[in-house]
């Protein structure tokens, strides 16, 4: 029957289903209806009453009305859905134990493997929030938590003198609003940020400590990582991360010059904040279609833009462009 999953029985439901039709009824004439006795019924109301599915009347005798069934059984149904809840917590508390156990008894095991989007997410926040010198991310789609959801304890990392270095593929930079809403503000506290066309996973390095490696990365598939500990393969990780972050192009809010006088002093001719982002998105290898998508223009006003640019820094191509923006110190 539909509401066993509620923890009541049979019985109960079909008591409850004639009781539906027949308001102010005594447990003898419920009883006349459903085919039972009447000390069987009198049980099966008492149950319907104590779960919230009927009120009694009083008098001689009583008599028992069912209570709107989308009020009764939607507030079973909640309370149900609580107790799910408390019993899934309860199973990841239990797994987190047994992980701890098994790194006891095999210390010399560096990877665990997490197959709940759920263990995924807190993994990485339990390290993030762990870690006390360095955050290093390879950031690319899909994700697992919204971007930018933890941004205020970054802050609070960075504040504390952990630095977060970035690296984003240019598939993260090309969401509408990811770079003026999450990157640049990222940045502008203090992150320290890269984009290359292309990253090879998702990565997530604290401390050279621990590790979390995305390895689901269809849109839709299974939310699942790998959590690496010290080991050679975390110090791979290390590497392939210091590899990219070297070919990455870096994410400038300041547009200063390399040749200026001193490290703060800005380039006299360096662009505005439009253009940064302009010449950002195009670093990253973005499409016009996907660089309009980003900025909110049309693809005959980036076409334009991007042209206007080149002009500005003398370069005929767009390769050009982009090493001539570097060297000028605009990227």
């Amino acid at each position: 029957m539909a509401f066993n999953v509620l923890g009541l029985t049979d019985e109960t439901e079909r008591a409850y289903a004639a009781l539906v039709g027949l308001p102010r009824v005594t447990a003898r004439e419920l009883a006349d209806a459903c085919g039972l006795s009447t000390p069987a019924v009198a049980r099966l109301l008492a149950a319907l009453v104590n779960n919230g599915l009927a009120t009694r009347a009083t008098g001689r005798p009583p008599r028992f009305t069912a209570v709107a069934p989308d009020v009764a059984v939607t507030a079973l149904i909640r309370r149900r859905e609580e107790q799910l809840g408390e019993a899934r917590l309860l199973v990841h508390q239990l797994m987190d134990a047994h992980r701890e156990a098994s790194r006891i008894s095999h210390p010399d095991m560096p990877v665990e493997l997490l197959t709940d989007r759920t263990d995924v997410i807190a993994a990485v926040r339990r390290l993030t929030a762990e870690a006390r010198r360095e955050v290093r991310v390879f950031d690319r789609p899909p994700y697992v938590d919204r971007p930018g959801s933890n941004f205020e304890g970054q802050i609070q990392r960075q504040r504390a003198g952990v630095a977060h270095r970035v690296v984003y593929d240019r598939a993260a930079v090309a969401l509408p609003g990811r770079l003026s809403d999450d990157i640049l503000p990222s940045v502008r506290a203090g992150e320290q940020a890269r984009v290359r066309a292309e990253l090879p996973l998702k990565l997530v390095i604290c401390d050279s400590r621990d590790a979390v490696i995305h390895f689901s990365l269809a849109p839709g598939g299974q939310s699942a990582a790998y959590l690496v500990h010290c080991s050679p393969m975390l110090v791979a990780l290390e590497s392939l991360f210091e590899a990219e972050w070297e070919r990455a192009v870096p994410v400038s809010v300041t547009g200063r010059a390399p040749h200026a006088g001193t490290a703060e002093e800005p380039a006299a001719d360096g662009p505005d904040v439009e253009t940064r982002h302009l010449l950002t998105l195009l670093a990253a290898g973005l499409t016009d279609a996907a660089i309009a998508r980003v900025q909110g223009w049309s693809e005959r006003t980036t076409q334009r833009r991007i042209q206007r640019v080149m002009a500005q820094l003398g370069a005929p191509t767009r390769f050009q462009a982009g090493l001539l923006a570097a060297r000028r110190g605009w990227l």
